[in-house]
């Protein structure tokens, strides 16, 4: 028998006849077949013993690894491996196990609907995820492919543009697309007027920008006022020196200890995709603050956590970059750099004449960046205009030697 005994399939809204010689074949020889309700509805008369998911998902996983060299399929919507179950299935099984049988992509199709360059096009998913990714990716004439939750994603996605100054966005939302239910319509977010929508839906945004939108860059840096705060956070400048020193590269995990109002980690989540991020806080209000902000921002992914360092670290999994923000004493330091993971970077910044003592001896023993940075702003004196500094700030950064 072939090693590769799980296939998975994937299927339009046309159903079973616009599937391949190749995927009928995998659906001929399987034992046992599983999928969602309504794929599985589909089959019609089949000798193959069906499985729909169970919950939790988890279980599903297990079910199919007892199934393990015997020939099994597993039914999906569209292209599998995108923002699909063949991306989960991918981390839990072997490569060589698997045969992926594609059918074209929701986001494929709406781009064929709509004539947008795929490559040109963020393409995004809040089934099973909050709203409120889609922050981030609001930029004026932006195009967005949004797969849905269900029927009242596109009418949550228009108040969502709404709230964020975008209401003049034009809504296209494409139901059953490739099947004999079809429908395109398109609306505007801040008048949104479709009624009802199918659960089968994908919504294709392009963002427009109202008088009260607030476009934000992705690169670090974003204006202080833009967060909720209460004086403790890492102003702007250093808190883009501290980004570039923390190097974000795809898949890092970040400790932000002391995260105040969690701009390090906001910052940090929008740098690029797939990282990850611990706003490690103590105060209740400050943690409040940190998941208006991560919200507000489009990173609700951002996992907080309550505690004082360095206690605080035993239960998170190792970082690949620490930010030390929120005080350097009780051998916050020796913890967060035995955890750090190797060719890890850690920053640390410093306001006391203690803490930046503390730093001078760091720096003459790990040796890195030891630098002093302050900053000054034209303000009124007066009816003149004269620099104001602000309080100078000693920025310590450090990579662990490689294992």
């Amino acid at each position: 028998m072939s090693p590769r005994w799980l296939t998975i399939v994937g299927i339009g809204d046309g159903g079973f006849a616009t599937l391949t010689p190749e995927a009928r074949a995998a659906l001929g020889t399987a034992t046992t077949i599983f999928g969602g309700k309504r794929h599985l509805a589909m089959l019609g008369e089949h000798r193959a013993r069906r499985v729909e998911w169970l919950q939790p998902f988890a279980r599903s996983l297990d079910a199919i690894a007892e199934r393990r060299g015997q020939p099994t399929v597993v039914l999906a919507t569209g292209d599998p491996m995108w923002f699909g179950v063949g991306a989960t299935l991918a981390r839990s099984f072997p490569a060589e196990e698997m045969r992926v049988l594609s059918a074209p992509s929701a986001f494929s199709l709406a781009a064929a609907r709509l004539g947008w360059p795929l490559e040109e096009t963020i393409c995004l998913t809040v089934h099973g995820r909050p709203l409120e990714a889609v922050t981030r990716h609001l930029q004026p004439d932006a195009r967005l492919l949004v797969l849905s939750e269900g029927g009242e994603s596109p009418r949550a996605l228009a108040r969502l543009l709404t709230s964020r100054g975008y209401g003049p966005s034009r809504l296209t939302v494409l139901e059953h697309m490739g099947g004999p239910k079809e429908r395109v319509r398109e609306t505007s977010a801040g008048d949104f007027d479709l009624g009802e929508v199918a659960d089968l839906n994908t919504v294709a945004v392009l963002c427009r920008p109202g008088r009260a939108a607030e476009p934000r860059p992705m690169v670090p840096g974003l204006p202080d006022e833009s967060f909720i705060h209460d004086g403790k956070m890492t102003k702007r400048v250093l808190r883009a020196l501290a980004i570039a020193a923390l190097a974000p590269m795809p898949g890092d995990l970040l400790w932000d200890v002391g995260a105040g109002s969690g701009s390090i980690s906001v910052e940090w989540l929008r740098a690029g995709r797939g990282l990850r991020a611990f706003a490690i806080e103590p105060v209740e209000a400050r943690r409040r603050m940190i998941a208006e902000n991560a919200a507000a921002f489009g990173v609700p992914e951002l996992q907080i956590v309550a505690g004082h360092a360095p206690n605080a670290f035993a239960a998170l999994e190792a970082p690949d970059a620490v930010f030390l923000g929120g005080g350097l004493s009780d051998g916050v330091f020796d913890a967060a750099f035995a955890a750090l993971r190797p060719g890890g970077r850690i920053v640390a910044h410093a306001v006391t004449l203690e803490s930046e003592a503390i730093l001078t001896g760091l720096h003459a023993e790990h040796g890195g960046e030891l630098m002093r940075v302050a900053v000054e702003k034209a303000e009124p004196v007066g009816p003149y205009r004269g620099f104001k500094p602000s309080m100078t700030v000693a920025h310590w950064h450090l990579t662990k030697a490689p294992a």
